[in-house]
C-alpha cells in the first residue's frame, strides 16, 4: 500500500509543485489511513489493497476520528487528502472505482485570520533595537521589518538569498508556492534596516563561509523555520505582547493593515501571491469590522 502512497507524494511534488510542508501533511494523513486499513484488510491484502478498500471502510475510518474528538477542520483535511489520493489512483489506472465518491466532507467555516494591532506591531518591530546592536539583533530587526513590509510566508523569507533583494530598486524576488516567482516592493525604512544588517551583521554571522542565504544563524548557516519562530516568540514576549503569536500572524497583519489603509484587494492578492482572490477576501471581513467600529465611534446617531 505504501508504494502507491509514495508515488502519489512524488506526483504532488513533481507535477503539482506542492511545497515540502504540504507534501508532509499528505504523507501524515495517508500514513494514518494506511495504518488503519492495515488492521482491517489484514496482511494478505496484496499489491492491489487500495482496490479492496470499500466505502464502508472509509466511513468507519471517519467515524473513528470523530469518536476520538478530532476537530471538524482536521477531519475535513484528512478526507480531502484521501479523495485526492483516490483521484490519482483512478487517473493512473491503479483502481477502477473510487470509494470516496459518497464520503461527505464536513462543512467547516473558514476561521478569520488573527493579526496584531498597529500598536503591538510597532512594539514588536522596535524590540530587537531595544535589546542592543549586536549581529543577532540587527538580523532580527531586518527579519521582522522585511516580513511585515512584504507579507511573505516564512518559508519564502528564509529561502531568500542575498541576490534576491535589490536595495537600489527596493524590490524582493520571492519564490512562492508552486515555484511561482513574484516581485514585492519594500518601503524605504525596511530597505535601510536590511542594508544595515547586510553591512554590519551578516559578515559576522557568515564566519567566512560561502552560504548564500540572506538570513543566517550564529553558526553561519541559513536560518530555519524553527529558528525564525523562536526569534519571533522571544521578541514578542519581551515586547509584552499578550496574544499568542505565530509566524503567519505577521502575514495576516500585513494584509489586514494594507486593506485598512486603502490598498485595493487585487493588489494585496498579488503581493501575497494568492492564486485565487477568494483566499484574499477573508481579510475583507476584518476590514469590515474595522469600518463598523469607526462608524460607531464617529456617527453622532450611532451611540
Amino acid at each position: 500500500m505504501q508504494a502507491q502512497v509514495q508515488q502519489f507524494l512524488e506526483f504532488l511534488t513533481a507535477e503539482k509543485g506542492f511545497s515540502p510542508n504540504t507534501r508532509d501533511a499528505y504523507q501524515n494523513d495517508l500514513g494514518q489511513l494506511t495504518e488503519y486499513l492495515g488492521g482491517k484488510l489484514g496482511p494478505g491484502a496484496g499489491a492491489d489493497a487500495w482496490a479492496k478498500v470499500s466505502r464502508d471502510h472509509l466511513s468507519q475510518y471517519v467515524s473513528s476520528m470523530r469518536a476520538r474528538d478530532y476537530a471538524a477542520t482536521t477531519v475535513a483535511r484528512k478526507i480531502a487528502a484521501v479523495k485526492s489520493f483516490y483521484a490519482f489512483l483512478v487517473d493512473e489506472g491503479k483502481v477502477t472505482q473510487d470509494p470516496t465518491e459518497e464520503i461527505a466532507t464536513p462543512k467547516v467555516g473558514r476561521p478569520l485570520p488573527k493579526y496584531l494591532s498597529n500598536e503591538d506591531m510597532e512594539r514588536l518591530l522596535a524590540q530587537p533595537r531595544r535589546k542592543g546592536r549586536n549581529p543577532e539583533n540587527l538580523r532580527d530587526e531586518a527579519l521582522l521589518q522585511l516580513v511585515y513590509a512584504t507579507g511573505m510566508r516564512v518559508t519564502e523569507l528564509i529561502s531568500l538569498s542575498v541576490g534576491d533583494v535589490n536595495l537600489e530598486s527596493k524590490m524582493v524576488r520571492c519564490m512562492g508556492k508552486g515555484a511561482k516567482e513574484r516581485m514585492i516592493p519594500m518601503h524605504d525604512h525596511a530597505a535601510e534596516v536590511v542594508r544595515g544588517y547586510l553591512r554590519a551583521a551578516r559578515p559576522h554571522l557568515a564566519r567566512g563561509m560561502t552560504e548564500k542565504g540572506m538570513f543566517l544563524n550564529r553558526r553561519g548557516q541559513r536560518l530555519t523555520r524553527q529558528g525564525f519562530w523562536l526569534i519571533l516568540k522571544n521578541h514578542a514576549r519581551d515586547a509584552g505582547i499578550a496574544a499568542r503569536i505565530t509566524p503567519h500572524i505577521l502575514r495576516h497583519s500585513f494584509a489586514t493593515h494594507m486593506l485598512r489603509g486603502g490598498a485595493p484587494l487585487r493588489n494585496v492578492q498579488e503581493l501575497l501571491g494568492h492564486a485565487n482572490i477568494s483566499t484574499t477576501q477573508v481579510y475583507t471581513h476584518l476590514t469590515s469590522d474595522h469600518v463598523r467600529e469607526e462608524y460607531t465611534k464617529a456617527h453622532p446617531r450611532a451611540t
